[in-house]
């Protein structure tokens, strides 16, 4: 089953107009699907270089520009598929662009670190960014009724949304995703700083997904899992690049009883998140339903955020007296706050909040009213 991605809209209007689009986004989310479809559009005039294969490697790279125009083969789309695989690829993309601009390039990249570091000073002025996400709830509902999200939801939190995982049965979905995990995710990771031990970024990874919701202190981390806090800040950083997991930062800006120093970390899929701690138990036996509904919502509006080419900036507030609001954007000058409960159908605002940042508004995300919010 073919799903449109919302981003598609976005890059087609974007060909060719002379700049490289380049599409980040985790293994598996989707990224080759959207090259092949637009392979499929364009038909002949189209070729798709897949860097995960050797040869093709060897082709792009260190090429001159007329090796590289014989590559493209005298199409006008050029798809060029986990990019960051090249050696010195941002030079060869830069060739192609500045010596060709009626050849529109399309490069992916599944780690952002590999894709960005080598392309962001060779084409800097000549590329467009796209964000590729695992499938979002509003594409979801392109082939489900919202009557069947509705009744899916649980299954949805805890499997997550990677296309296949999303699309599988509740009891394919556990292997599908497991195997999903162990062999792509944190492949790119490990490669990219040449890791040694990757049980410590597992260890990391499951420290990490039964501390959602809740502030981390990489002091803590680096305490329970015996290595220095730089450490921590660095695999966190990496795994983040990597597109396995995202930081939100505290918003403090006023009170001097705001929390400024701590972030919360959460998962781009909650269901990698329970695969990390094999728990894929039914909602009426879990004990962190609250967090992953949290998780979820925060993962499902940022998707909506990039998938809609919209920039914001996210954080967390809570005081030191333990009044707190769980997601806070700030958009075009306005803040908004949002209070994400699985349960509850009612919540008191912190008057603390509301009288700091004038103008701002509050709301209570729950199971009945969460689509205005995604």
């Amino acid at each position: 089953m073919y799903i449109k991605r919302k981003i598609q809209d976005r890059i087609e209007t974007n060909l060719f107009k002379g700049q490289v689009i380049v599409i980040y986004g985790a293994r598996q989310v989707g990224k080759t699907t959207i090259l092949k479809e637009l392979e499929r559009k364009y038909a002949s005039d189209a070729i798709y270089l897949n860097c995960d294969e050797p040869d093709v490697r060897d082709r792009l790279t260190d090429r001159t520009s007329t090796e590289l125009l014989d590559i493209a083969g005298g199409k006008k789309l050029v798809l060029i598929d986990e990019a960051q695989r090249v050696k010195n690829i941002g030079l060869s993309l830069k060739l192609l662009v500045d010596n060709f601009p009626s050849i529109q390039i399309i490069a992916t990249g599944s780690s952002s670190f590999e894709l960005s570091n080598a392309i962001s000073e060779p084409l800097t002025g000549r590329k467009i960014e796209f964000h590729l996400h695992s499938l979002s709830l509003a594409e979801l509902e392109t082939v489900y009724s919202k009557t069947d999200i509705d009744r899916m939801l649980e299954k949805i939190i805890t499997f997550g949304m990677y296309p296949r995982v999303a699309l599988a049965t509740s009891i394919d979905a556990p292997n599908i995703l497991d195997s999903l995990s162990e062999s792509y995710l944190y492949k790119d990771a490990l490669e990219f700083q040449n890791i040694k031990k990757p049980e410590v970024i597992m260890k990391l990874l499951q420290a990490l997904a039964l501390q959602i919701g809740n502030e981390v202190s990489y002091k803590e981390l680096a305490t329970l899992l015996s290595m220095d806090k730089l450490t921590v800040e660095k695999y966190v950083d990496i795994l983040e690049k990597a597109f396995i997991i995202f930081k939100v930062p505290p918003l403090s800006r006023n009170l001097r009883k705001e929390i400024g120093r701590m972030r919360k970390i959460y998962f781009y899929d909650t269901g990698v998140r329970n695969s990390l701690i094999r728990n894929y138990n039914d909602f009426s036996v879990r004990n962190d339903v609250g967090a992953m509904w949290e998780n979820f919502m925060i993962a499902e509006r940022m998707k909506n955020n990039d998938n809609e080419g919209k920039k914001v900036n996210s954080f967390f507030w809570r005081t030191y007296d333990q009044k707190e609001i769980d997601y806070v954007e700030e958009y075009g000058g306005k803040i908004d706050g949002f209070e994400i409960k699985w349960r509850e159908d009612a919540y008191k605002i912190p008057k603390d909040f509301t009288e700091s940042y004038v103008g701002s508004s509050v709301s209570l995300v729950n199971r009945s009213n969460f689509r205005k919010f995604v």
